[in-house]
C-alpha cells in the first residue's frame, strides 16, 4: 500500500524508525479492507505538520486528505500510543547509555505558548509571561528526555501542577523517582508537601545573588534544553489546536520524533561496540532492538 510516486520530506519517517513504530501505531490490521490509505503516508503526513508548522487544510496533495490524517491523530491520541512511544525509547536511550531504565531525579518546568483564535477559548492571562495563552508543564529525566506532561490555562501556576506531574512521573517509571530539580518558581510548602506526597523531594536551584549576562544553572539547563528542542516543530512555536489534548499530542509526538532519531543514532554507536540486545515487550509481543 506504500506510495511509491511520493518523493518525500525530510520529516518522513525512516525505514528504520517505521518498523520500531508500527507495532505502537497498528490499531487494527495493517491490511484491513476498510484502510485506503498506507498508514504510513498517514503518519508522515502527521510529522509534517508538527514540524512545518502548517494548516490541516493546507497539507500537501501527495499527502491523505487533512481530514483522515486529523481522525487517525486523534485515534492514535485516545489510544495512548505516543505515551508508549515516549516510554519505551526514553528506557532504551539510558539502558544503552550505560543508566539504569528509569531515572531517580527529574527536572520539572513550564513554558507559555501565545493563543491564536482557535485556542483563545481555553486560554488564560500568564501575569509573569505578560501573555495569553496555555502553559506546557513537563517533567524530563537528567538526559533531557519526556516523562511527564500537562497543559493548563496560562492563568495557572507551576506550584498547582506539581502533584500532577509527580503521579504522572511516579506512575510511569514505577516510582523510582526521589528528586526533582526545580526554579525558584515552585517555592513554597504548597508545592513541596504535593511532590512528597508522591515520594518526590523537591530541590531548587536558584539563581545566583551577583550575575552578569546569560548564566548556566546547574541540572535546570536540561529542561530549557528539551523545551529548545521541541520549539524546532514550529506547530509548537503557539497554540493553534482548538482542544488541549491536541496540543499535548504534538509534543509528545514532537519528543517521539526527536528520541527516535536519537535512538538511531545510538544504536549504531552501541551495536559497534557490543552485541548485546535489549527487548522491548509490548502487546504481546517481544521486540529485541
Amino acid at each position: 500500500m506504500a506510495d511509491k510516486g511520493r518523493v518525500g520530506y525530510p520529516s518522513d519517517v525512516t525505514d528504520e524508525e517505521w518498523a520500531f513504530v508500527l507495532p505502537y501505531l497498528l490499531l487494527c490490521r495493517e491490511d484491513s479492507p476498510q484502510r485506503k490509505y498506507d498508514l504510513r503516508t498517514v503518519f508522515d503526513a502527521v510529522r509534517y505538520v508538527a514540524r512545518t508548522g502548517g494548516q490541516w487544510r493546507f497539507l500537501p496533495h501527495d499527502l491523505p486528505p487533512w481530514y483522515v490524517v486529523y481522525q487517525q491523530m486523534q485515534r492514535w491520541l485516545r489510544a495512548g500510543c505516543f505515551e508508549l512511544l515516549v516510554e519505551d525509547v526514553r528506557s532504551l536511550l539510558r539502558e544503552w547509555g550505560g543508566r539504569k531504565s528509569q531515572p531517580t531525579a527529574v527536572v520539572i518546568d513550564s513554558r507559555t505558548l501565545q493563543s491564536t483564535p482557535e485556542s483563545g477559548a481555553r486560554a488564560g492571562y500568564d501575569g509573569a509571561k505578560r501573555r495569553k495563552g496555555s502553559k506546557v508543564h513537563i517533567a524530563v529525566d537528567t538526559l533531557g528526555h519526556l516523562l511527564a506532561l500537562t497543559v493548563t490555562p496560562a492563568d495557572q501556576g507551576d506550584r498547582e501542577q506539581v502533584a500532577a506531574l509527580a503521579q504522572e512521573v511516579q506512575q510511569v517509571t514505577g516510582g523510582t523517582v526521589e528528586l526533582a530539580y526545580v526554579d525558584q518558581g515552585y517555592t513554597g510548602p504548597n508545592a513541596a508537601q504535593a511532590a512528597g506526597q508522591h515520594g518526590l523531594r523537591l530541590k531548587v536551584v536558584k539563581h545566583p545573588m551577583a550575575k552578569r549576562g546569560f548564566v548556566l544553572l546547574p541540572r535546570r539547563w536540561v529542561v530549557e534544553r528539551s523545551f529548545a528542542w521541541a520549539a524546532r516543530f514550529r506547530r509548537l512555536a503557539r497554540d493553534y489546536e482548538r482542544l488541549d489534548t491536541t496540543l499535548k499530542g504534538l509534543h509528545l509526538l514532537a519528543f517521539v520524533t526527536l528520541m527516535l532519531r536519537n535512538l538511531a543514532d545510538t544504536q549504531i554507536k552501541f551495536l559497534t561496540g557490543s552485541r548485546k540486545k535489549f527487548a522491548v515487550v509490548r502487546f504481546g509481543t517481544t521486540f529485541w532492538v
